[in-house]
């Protein structure tokens, strides 16, 4: 694998995988974007226009493309095979590791050898994933933020096992999409995650269980810590089961019952008020 090949994988064209699919493509990569669920790709394709056309707005140093030329880099598929020539495979698939385990197996089986596994995951270990790969040395977590194309850094997690030449050329590549890669170790939650959910938990617990407006909440966070969104609006934006399903993922591997998701933020789940993705959560849309 040498560094001319421009193709990317990313598998997942959920909320978070629509937006590092845009983000590549904002940065000339083509992108083979593989999801089991068709109907996500005319999503996608949304998304990709909006980031072409407001991206520059929101982050000035975001290349101007033509709309037609940017859907053209993207090849949508159901088809994992199809990502055998991608230089490297961003996996952003939901925060459960029955199908995480399954997907890295079959990843295994289809990847060329030297292709990098980058996981976009918030709470799994690399190091659990990584031993369901015939090479470890070659998977690293990379935790893209939402929207990926306008956050300037990422938080990259280095396994065990993660060589100096994936960790190289990861942050190479990330530099190309103009991050700065702030990497950490290997453990359940990594930083961002392993406090954020917290945050997010415990004020899903004081809206129920105090009884305070979830606007309060995220006023207080806005304007007396000059937070950009608060929290109950920023796991909104994730999606309130993602949400709930890295709380489980963190108390499962921590064993730690401060993870427990609350009864609030369960229930929400339920019903299917999963946040901004659904039209509601904490607040419509």
């Amino acid at each position: 694998m040498t560094a001319s090949v421009r193709t990317i994988g990313v598998v997942g064209a959920g909320a978070i995988g629509r937006t590092v699919c845009a983000d590549f493509v904002l940065h000339g990569f083509r992108v083979v974007l593989v999801d089991q669920a068709p109907e996500q790709f005319d999503r996608a394709r949304e998304v990709l226009t909006e980031a072409v056309r407001f991206g520059p707005a929101m982050r000035p140093q975001l290349p101007r493309l033509d709309v037609d030329e940017a859907l053209a880099a993207v090849e949508c598929t159901t088809d994992l095979g199809r990502l055998a020539g991608c230089e490297l495979v961003v996996e952003n698939v939901s925060e459960h590791w029955p199908t995480k385990q399954q997907l890295y197996r079959l990843l295994d089986e289809v990847l060329a050898p030297g292709t990098i596994l980058a996981v976009n995951t918030s709470s799994i270990p690399i190091g659990k994933l990584a031993a369901e790969t015939s090479r470890p040395d070659a998977v690293i977590g990379v935790h893209f933020m939402n929207p990926a194309y306008a956050i300037t850094s990422v938080e990259v997690m280095r396994g065990a096992a993660t060589s100096e030449d994936c960790l190289r050329r990861t942050t190479g590549i990330l530099a190309e999409l103009g991050k700065e890669a702030i990497v950490v170790g290997d453990f359940p939650g990594f930083v961002s995650n392993r406090i954020s959910h917290l945050f997010f938990n415990e004020a899903c617990r004081v809206v129920e269980e105090q009884g305070v407006e979830p606007q309060v909440v995220d006023q207080i966070f806005r304007k007396c810590f000059g937070h950009r969104m608060g929290p109950l609006e920023t796991a909104d934006l994730i999606g309130l089961d993602t949400v709930a399903l890295t709380l489980d993922a963190l108390r499962e591997n921590t064993g730690d019952e401060r993870f427990r998701c609350s009864d609030l933020l369960r229930g929400m789940v339920a019903e299917g008020r999963v946040g901004m993705k659904s039209g509601n959560g904490f607040y419509r849309y």
